[in-house]
C-alpha cells in the first residue's frame, strides 16, 4: 500500500481531496493510506506560530524552522522510508516519468511551503527532493500536492480499476492521448468517426494511433523530437509526409518556373 502524508498548516484543504473520485476510491480499496499533519501542532508558542520575518529585511514572510522539523520527524516515525519532498518553484520539475518514479516509492512525505518560503536549514538533511508541477507561482504547496498525489495514485495497480487505463493515458507511451467520442453518434452536425462504430478492433487500433500521433504532431510537437518511433508510428509519419508533399508539388513547380515570387 501506498502511503501519502502532507504537511500544511491547512490540513482541511488536502482532507477533502481524500473524499472524492479517484483518491476516495483508492482509499477504499486499500491502494492507498493518505493523511495530512498541521504544522501548526509543532509549533512551541501557545499561538502556534509557524512564521516570523527573514533575516536581512524584505517582504513576506518566512516559515520556522521548529514547527517544520517537528512535522517532518513526526511524520518519519510512522513512515521512516518515505521519501521526503519539499513542494517548491525551484524544484525539478514534475511529469509523467517523475510520477513513475514516485509510484515505486514505498510512501511519500510531502512538505508544503507557504509565504515566502521556509527556513532554507530544513533543507539540509531533512528534505531529499524538491519538486514543481510548473513555473509559475502558488500561494502555498497544498495544490502540488493534491497533484502528485493523484498523478502517482493512477499508477498504482488496481487504483483506477481498469488495468489498461493507465497504458492509454497521454504521456505513458510519450504520446499525447488519442479523441474521444461518446453517445449521440451525431452533434451538431458532427460525427463520429464511422471506424469507431464498425466493431472492428484492428482498424480502430490504427485509427487511435494516428489520432494521437496527429494529436501530438499539432499540440506538443517536441514529444516527438528525438523519439523512438516504432514501425508503425514510421508509417504513418510517412505517409503524411508524402501527402504533404503532393500537395505542394503545384506550388513548388510554379516556383521553379518563376511563377511566385
Amino acid at each position: 500500500m501506498m502511503e501519502f502524508t502532507v504537511l500544511t498548516i491547512f490540513p482541511e484543504m488536502v482532507a477533502a481531496f481524500w473524499e472524492h473520485g479517484i483518491i476516495r476510491r483508492a482509499i477504499e480499496r486499500k491502494k492507498i493510506f493518505a493523511s495530512a499533519l498541521n504544522i501548526r501542532d509543532f509549533a512551541t508558542d501557545r499561538h502556534q506560530v509557524t512564521d516570523d520575518r527573514p533575516y536581512g529585511g524584505g517582504s513576506g514572510m518566512i516559515m520556522k524552522p521548529e514547527p517544520l522539523a517537528g512535522a517532518i520527524a513526526a511524520a518519519e516515525k510512522t513512515m521512516p522510508a518515505a521519501r521526503k519532498i519539499l513542494l517548491t518553484p525551484r524544484g525539478r520539475v514534475f511529469n509523467q516519468s517523475v510520477a513513475w518514479e514516485l509510484a515505486a516509492c514505498e510512501g511519500l512525505i510531502l512538505v508544503c511551503g507557504r509565504y515566502e518560503g521556509i527556513d532554507e536549514r530544513i533543507c539540509h538533511g531533512l528534505i531529499e527532493d524538491e519538486i514543481s508541477i510548473g513555473d509559475y507561482i502558488l500561494s502555498g504547496g497544498e495544490l502540488a500536492a493534491m497533484v502528485i498525489i493523484e498523478a502517482v495514485t493512477r499508477l498504482i495497480p488496481g487504483a483506477l480499476g481498469a488495468d489498461d487505463a493507465v497504458e492509454n493515458d497521454s504521456f505513458s507511451n510519450g504520446l499525447l492521448e488519442y479523441a474521444h467520442y461518446t453517445r449521440p453518434p451525431v452533434f451538431e452536425d458532427q460525427h463520429v468517426p464511422e471506424v469507431l462504430l464498425s466493431g472492428h478492433h484492428r482498424k480502430i487500433e490504427n485509427w487511435r494511433l494516428e489520432s494521437s500521433l496527429m494529436r501530438t504532431l499539432l499540440k506538443r510537437p517536441e514529444l516527438l523530437h528525438g523519439r523512438e518511433l516504432n514501425n508503425r508510428e514510421r508509417e504513418i509519419l510517412k505517409k503524411w509526409s508524402d501527402e504533404i508533399q503532393r500537395i505542394l508539388e503545384p506550388y513548388q513547380r510554379s516556383k521553379k518556373r518563376g511563377d511566385c515570387e
